[in-house]
């Protein structure tokens, strides 16, 4: 695990109100399992298909069709429990949450309310170098997810997908301890990094794989120290809850609207309305979408069609046992095995591609080599190009097989950035594109030397001067390069200069 010191970064606090004012956040984080079935069918669940081609009978709750689980759905759970060093529920169970929606073809939503699959776990969110905020997870349930009603194709009528309909979630739900808009935006993005490392949710927002109902209310402070002591969500004050967020730009922007919506309201005298919002980025607000449904509201009720699960602790320590490295285990192994610093590992372990790639690299090679090429050149070159790990044109091979070259004095550090250029362009093998194009750099100590020589004798004027001055001797090392086109050893240059000279 990582060692650092962690401090617990002070709550926001908003500018600009008469008062003084905290922020409370917690979030409920909606992750699409990784599975190409759905929860209770076997329908596919590949984005972008046409619509309503995905769709079984069960999901289109046809007469008489009854769900079946799909075990693999529920194993990604698991997985996902573990690695937010979350409680394992050996007896879970599925609940019916009625509800009418043109695109909830059944009347509701098969859910976990009562007996959740995973119980208490965590997720500690670095903001900044030795600032942290732990954020506890109060459980994980399985869930079915709604279809889609689309309403801009036609002026006078709504169409409905029911592609998404029964596509596995598992609904993530906080504690209330997330305490401004940064630290909500560094959570999301620090779940969606352990999801993807699990090979759980493939994180992907833009698609809808990963979206966020954010919880949003704010105390005087004081008040969120009195909740810690007594679990009285009253000291928080009233939440309102801000729907279906699937960008962390945006999840900050609404936080920091509703934040203020609030305490306008307050500090006027005003009484906040518990109620779900939808954020509209166009007008940078929230707006009221309905008031905020309580359990008893939906109904819930247990899922007539479905036994409850009993999972055989032998089978999650099978699941626990071939658990991948996470990122925060990797992230302090980097900075152990390869030398290097805690912000280049950070960047590294960002994205669990980006890591394997660079490992890839770095296995038998010096590492913080390794690292400065892949974060410098190879990065800086992609997000250039808008182009992601997936579509570099230099593959880790060819580049290790560069760095070889120039861990071999075959190439010097000038020359590796024109082969890397040469790479990206033309692609090749890195040996023969550095003969090809006359890369290889001149270790003949003979042939070095003579050029010194000839490079002394020509200039005696700033021989005298270098004697005096052996700053100047560079000079010498300039010009033997530039007489050999470059591919002079500069070790082996500074090393017959300085002889030479009698340095």
């Amino acid at each position: 695990m990582l060692d650092l010191t962690y401090e617990t970064p002070k709550p926001k606090v908003i500018a600009g109100a008469k008062q003084d004012w905290e922020l409370v956040i917690g979030m409920e984080i909606h992750a699409q399992v990784a599975s190409r079935a759905k929860l209770f069918s076997g329908a596919s669940t590949e984005f972008g298909q046409e619509p309503n081609s995905n769709v079984a009978f069960v999901d289109a709750a046809m007469p008489g069709m009854l769900p079946v689980i799909n075990d693999f759905c529920v194993e990604q759970a698991v997985r996902t429990g573990l690695g937010l060093k979350a409680q394992i529920n050996l007896f879970s169970a599925f609940d019916r949450k009625n509800y009418f929606y043109p695109d909830l073809p059944q009347g509701y939503q098969i859910s976990q309310l009562y007996h959740p699959i995973v119980g208490e776990g965590e997720v500690l969110v670095e903001l900044s170098p030795g600032i942290a905020r732990l954020v506890r997870i109060e459980r994980i349930h399985l869930e079915q997810d709604a279809g889609k009603s689309i309403h801009d194709m036609d002026p006078t009528m709504s169409f409905v997908d029911l592609n998404r309909t029964g596509v596995a979630l598992m609904e993530i739900v906080s504690r209330p301890d997330i305490r401004g808009p940064e630290e909500a935006a560094a959570y999301v993005l620090k779940l969606r990094q352990i999801l993807r490392y699990l090979g759980t949710c493939d994180g992907n927002m833009q698609n809808g794989n990963l979206r966020a109902d954010v919880n949003v209310s704010v105390c005087r402070p004081g008040q969120y120290e009195k909740y810690q002591a007594s679990q009285d969500f009253s000291h928080l004050g009233t939440r309102c809850e801000i729907k279906n967020m699937n960008s962390t730009r945006f999840i900050q922007a609404a936080i920091d609207y509703e934040a203020r919506r609030q305490i306008a309201i307050l500090e006027d005298g005003g009484t906040i309305i518990q109620e779900t919002r939808l954020y509209d980025p166009d007008k940078g607000e929230t707006r009221s979408m309905r008031s905020k449904e309580e359990a008893h509201d939906y109904r819930y009720f247990p899922c007539p069609d479905l036994l409850p699960l009993e999972i055989e602790q032998t089978w999650i320590d099978d699941i626990a046992a071939a658990m991948p490295e996470l990122p925060d285990t990797k992230k302090a192994r980097f900075v152990t095995d390869y030398g290097m610093t805690d912000y280049d590992a950070g960047v590294l372990t960002a994205e669990v591609e980006n890591a394997a790639f660079f490992e890839t690299v770095a296995r038998g090679r010096d590492g913080k080599i390794a690292a400065n090429w892949v974060i410098n050149e190879l990065f800086g070159r992609l997000n250039k190009e808008g182009l992601g790990i997936a579509d570099t044109p230099v593959s880790a091979a060819q580049l290790g097989g560069m760095l070889d070259l120039l861990a071999s004095g075959e190439i010097s550090g000038k020359m590796a950035k024109g082969l890397f250029e040469i790479l990206w362009t033309e692609g090749g093998d890195p040996a023969e594109q550095a003969a090809k194009h006359g890369m290889k750099q001149v270790t003949d100590t003979g042939a070095i030397e003579a050029a010194v020589d000839e490079v002394i004798a020509a200039n005696p004027g700033q021989v005298e001067k270098a004697m005096a001055n052996p700053k100047l001797a560079g000079w010498f090392v300039g010009q033997v390069l530039k007489a050999t086109g470059g591919k002079a050893n500069p070790a082996t240059v500074n090393q017959l200069v300085a002889q030479k000279l009698g340095l």
